[in-house]
């Protein structure tokens, strides 16, 4: 399978963006979804999973309360609505697949498909 993450930009505190992961290929098996983002000179962070068919979610603390998951199996498509961004949330935010059902971890190893990065700066 292959991703393709959209919808980074630059924004000021507090406004909201919608980043899209768009899934093509062998889209037949049943996927679960996460969002990680890295900031320079830091690791990988599991920010949000979704489970493939939707019913079950993650979201690290640091995100809990501001941003959402969601996905349309239908159109192959994962969104993460984020609001009240905060400037460390500044990151390029990838989303990621693992042929799986659910999850136990929403973590970057457990992940086998990678799209490239879409880059979110947070700046006033």
């Amino acid at each position: 399978v292959q991703l393709q993450a959209s919808g980074g930009g630059v924004v000021q505190p507090g406004d909201s963006l919608t980043l899209s992961c768009t899934a093509s290929g062998d889209t037949s098996d049943k996927y679960v979804i996460g969002w990680f983002r890295q900031a320079p000179e830091q690791g990988r962070e599991g920010i949000s999973c979704v489970s493939s068919n939707g019913a079950a979610t993650y979201y690290a603390n640091s995100v809990q309360g501001r941003f959402t998951i969601s996905r349309d199996n239908a159109k192959n498509t994962v969104t993460l609505q984020m609001n009240s961004l905060k400037p460390e949330d500044t990151a390029v935010y990838y989303c990621a697949a693992v042929r799986a059902v659910g999850f136990y971890y929403c973590l970057a190893y457990t992940h086998d498909y990678w799209g490239q990065g879409t880059q979110v700066t947070v700046s006033s």
